[in-house]
């Protein structure tokens, strides 16, 4: 199976020295591709800012902003079978960023936010012969959030996790997750460590692309 997998933060500037991120540490992305990786599956691992060591037999993609993901999610999904969106993409970027560092000032400081470009939703839904796995995290009304994101970003699955606090989830080693479907019942996964969680995961994407391929046939 060839499989591209995103991960991590990205990195929308406002200065030189200065940026717009999150959380996010990469370990669950990372995670899944080296158990994709131990599967002897071939992997592109997109990946922004982190600091975790790849797997070794995975090929890296290294990003950092929400438009260099983009770039680099359309240049690849076309050759590969399955898509995992793990990556934790800003919503909003600087509308302009400065060229010079922005100097500190005392009064107030504002700063005009743009949205950044829907990588899920912009993928193609129709005819489409990848595997899309989206993620989802959020703090709370997980499955209502999680099952309107799966229909509008035109995902065949996504995965949920709650990330309201710091014992499992964004930085965290641990994580719980609900897998959500376009044709069968949620499941849920109880909190384990992340190369755990990701090996369920990599199964369930699995046997998810040999359902879709069995019905194509």
């Amino acid at each position: 199976m060839r499989i591209v997998v995103t991960a991590g933060p990205t990195r929308e500037p406002i200065d030189p020295v200065r940026f717009i991120s999150n959380r996010s540490s990469g370990k669950m992305g990372y995670a899944i591709a080296e158990a994709a990786c131990e599967a002897r599956h071939q992997v592109t691992l997109i990946s922004g800012p982190v600091a975790i060591d790849a797997p070794p037999n995975a090929k890296i993609v290294k990003i950092t902003t929400s438009d260099e993901l983009y770039e680099a999610v359309h240049q690849h999904v076309p050759a590969c079978d399955v898509l995992v969106m793990c990556a934790a993409v800003s919503d909003y970027k600087p509308a302009q960023a400065a060229t010079r560092k922005l100097e500190k000032q005392t009064r107030e400081f504002a700063l005009r936010l743009t949205p950044t470009r829907d990588i899920l939703a912009s993928l193609a839904d129709e005819n489409r012969s990848y595997l899309v796995v989206g993620f989802a995290a959020e703090t709370h009304d997980l499955a209502v959030s999680a099952e309107e994101k799966l229909v509008r970003k035109h995902c065949d699955v996504i995965i949920a996790n709650d990330v309201s606090g710091r014992d499992s989830g964004m930085e965290s080693d641990d994580n719980e997750i609900t897998i959500f479907f376009r044709d069968r019942d949620p499941i849920h996964i109880s909190r384990a460590r992340k190369k755990i969680i990701a090996r369920k995961i990599l199964k369930i994407v699995c046997e998810s692309l040999e359902k879709r391929l069995t019905k194509k046939t």
